[in-house]
């Protein structure tokens, strides 16, 4: 199974196993990994489960939809390599990618 690897702000790392066609954010919430709060389930309507994802990643990964810009634009500590954990779909190609979390959903 493709290992995802979490990050907390402090530099704790979580390594938890995704399932192929499972959400990023689903993975994290079984695995109890803090920092993805996930109020909305995954409906995309919260912003509560935002991950940086580290630069060589982000081009494996879909373009952000206009809705989850629009939800990332609501969230602080918003950058450039931003995404919602929820709208990331985990496949082979992503074994070992690596989301770091920002400070401000602890």
């Amino acid at each position: 199974m493709p290992r995802i690897v979490f990050v907390e702000h402090n530099g704790t790392e979580h390594v938890v196993e995704g399932r192929t066609g499972e959400s990023l954010m689903q993975s994290a919430v079984e695995n109890a990994v803090p920092g993805i709060m996930a109020d909305c389930n995954g409906a995309l309507a919260c912003g509560t489960c935002q991950g940086y994802v580290d630069a060589p990643w982000l081009e494996r990964l879909p373009a952000k939809s206009a809705e989850e810009a629009a939800m990332l634009e609501c969230n602080s500590h918003l950058r450039e390599n931003s995404r919602l954990t929820c709208q990331l779909t985990m496949k082979d190609e992503l074994d070992g990618i690596v989301v770091r979390l920002p400070q401000s959903q602890y």
